[in-house]
C-alpha cells in the first residue's frame, strides 16, 4: 500500500525535499505534537508542497537506496531548524523559559532571530540557580542581543518543593510557569515555550506535567530535534553553550528525602565551583546530608584519582561542612539520583 504526494520547495535539492517529507510524516506520528494542523500551517505558510511515495511495509521512500538515506541524515537537523523557524514565525510572539542551558539557549537564539523583541527570554532566579550559570546567561544575552528579563521565583516557600520528594521538579516548574504566565499576559504574548527535546519525552521529568498544565509549548519536540542535533546546530552559530555539560538546578543534587535548604544549595554551589577551579569540566556534587558523593566524568577520572588531588578535594569539601567525602567510581551520569527510584534489575 502506497501513500503518495509531491514535495517541492524553492531552492531545495531532491535529497533535502525527501528528508523534509520523511520528517513531516514522522512529526505527524509524534504523541506530543499538539495537532496535525501545525504541520499543515507550516506547509502553507512556507510554500512547501508535499509529494512523495512511501511504502507502508518498509517505511522508506520508494526508490531510495541505503546510501541515499545515509547521505541525507546530515541534513535533517537543518531541515528541522527550518521548520522551527517557521513555527516561531507562525506563533508571532513567545516567552522563552530561559535557563541558560544548551537547549533553552538554542530556543532563545532561534526565537530571537525570527521574532526580535517579540521573543522575550525570561530566567527564573532563586537560590537553586548556580552563580556560574547566572554569569553564563549574562554572557549569552549580551553577545547575542537577546531580549531578557529575570523574575524571582519562590519555590522555596512551597513545602512540597522543600520536602524534596521525587516530584520536586513539578513544584519548581509550576512556580516558574505561573510567573511566566503573568508576564506573558501583561505583554499580550500568547505562548510560553521551553527547551525540552525529544530526549526528554521518555525520561522521568515531573516538570513536564507542569508544562502541560500551563499549556507550555515545546517547539524542539514539535519539530523532532534531539539533544545531539541541538548541540550541532548551536555549534554552527557559535553559541558557547553548544558543548556545555547538562546543568539542571542545584536542588537536583540533593538526595530525595533530604530537605532542600538554602544552606545546602550554597554548599553544593561552592563545591561545584571548587571542582571547576581544579579544571574538571563535567561533574556533579551529590549531597547526602553529612556525606558528599562527587561524580566526575569517566574521561577525567584518572586525574581525579591522583593522590594529591584526592587529598586536596577531601580537605576542601570537609571545610564546606561535609563529614564524609566520597568519589563515585561509576563516574558522572546525568540523573543518578533517580537510580534510587528504580529497583535493581
Amino acid at each position: 500500500m502506497l501513500a503518495c504526494c509531491d514535495l517541492v520547495r524553492p531552492k531545495m535539492d531532491l535529497k533535502s525535499t525527501l528528508m523534509l517529507t520523511m520528517m513531516l510524516v514522522a512529526l505527524l506520528l509524534m504523541h506530543e505534537l499538539p495537532c496535525e494542523q501545525i504541520i499543515l500551517n507550516i506547509i502553507e505558510r512556507e510554500n512547501v508542497k508535499v509529494s512523495v511515495c512511501l511504502d507502508s511495509e518498509s517505511d522508506r521512500l520508494v526508490g531510495e537506496s541505503d546510501d541515499q538515506a545515509r547521505d541525507g541524515v546530515a541534513s535533517t537537523a537543518e531541515l528541522k531548524e527550518e521548520l522551527l523557524r517557521a513555527l516561531f514565525r507562525r506563533l508571532g510572539s513567545v516567552v522563552v523559559a530561559y535557563s541558560g542551558g544548551v537547549d533553552s539557549s538554542y530556543v532563545a537564539y532561534v526565537a530571537n532571530a525570527e521574532l526580535g523583541s517579540r521573543a522575550l527570554c525570561v530566567t527564573g532566579e532563586s537560590p537553586s540557580l548556580a552563580q556560574y550559570q547566572r554569569a553564563e546567561i549574562d554572557r549569552v544575552v549580551r553577545d547575542f542581543g537577546l531580549h531578557h528579563e529575570i523574575t524571582q521565583t519562590e519555590e522555596m516557600e512551597n513545602p512540597g518543593y522543600r520536602a524534596n520528594n521525587a516530584d520536586r521538579c513539578y513544584f519548581c516548574k509550576d512556580e516558574l510557569y505561573t510567573k511566566l504566565e503573568s508576564i506573558a499576559k501583561s505583554r499580550q504574548i500568547e505562548v510560553i515555550v521551553d527547551g525540552s527535546t525529544t530526549d526528554d519525552i521518555h525520561d522521568y521529568r515531573p516538570g513536564r506535567q507542569a508544562a502541560r498544565q500551563h499549556a507550555v509549548r515545546s517547539p524542539l519536540i514539535e519539530v523532532g530535534l534531539s539533544k545531539a542535533e541541538v548541540r550541532e546546530l548551536s555549534r554552527r552559530v557559535a553559541l558557547p553553550t553548544w558543548d556545555k555539560p547538562a546543568s539542571p538546578c542545584l536542588s537536583s543534587r540533593i538526595a530525595y528525602g533530604t530537605p532542600v535548604t538554602i544552606e545546602r544549595l550554597n554548599r553544593i554551589d561552592r563545591g561545584e565551583e571548587i571542582l571547576r577551579e581544579f579544571g574538571f569540566r563535567e561533574f556533579r556534587v551529590r549531597h547526602h546530608d553529612t556525606l558528599v558523593r562527587i561524580e566526575i566524568a569517566p574521561t577525567e577520572m584518572d586525574r581525579a584519582l591522583n593522590r594529591e588531588i584526592v587529598d586536596s578535594l577531601a580537605q576542601k569539601f570537609r571545610e564546606l561542612g561535609f563529614k564524609y567525602v566520597t568519589l563515585d567510581l561509576h563516574g558522572f551520569r546525568s540523573g543518578s539520583l533517580n537510580e534510587a527510584l528504580v529497583p535493581n534489575q
